[in-house]
């Protein structure tokens, strides 16, 4: 199953980038996935499946995770009972 990357979503990745960070923004998603460095603001468009193999963990998600909103809304469906 595919990765859940939105655009705004900000991701680490397996080895820093050259200038020394290691946090990255989404800008597009598709096929490609393309990402900003958030210290030198280059710009860089991965394949999905090597950005797969790189990514690391999510900083800040841009929107919830289908799983967060799944847990959230069987958390309230248990709170009405």
């Amino acid at each position: 199953m595919p990765l859940d990357i939105h655009i705004d979503d900000v991701v680490r990745l397996r080895k820093p980038h050259p200038c020394g960070a290691n946090q990255w923004l989404v800008f597009r998603v598709g096929a490609d996935v393309g990402i900003k460095c958030m210290k030198c603001g280059r710009r860089v468009l991965l394949p999905r499946s090597v950005f797969e193999k790189r990514f690391k963990a999510f900083i800040k998600r841009a929107r919830p995770s289908l799983e967060d909103i799944l847990a959230e809304l069987s958390s309230s469906e248990g709170a009405n009972k």
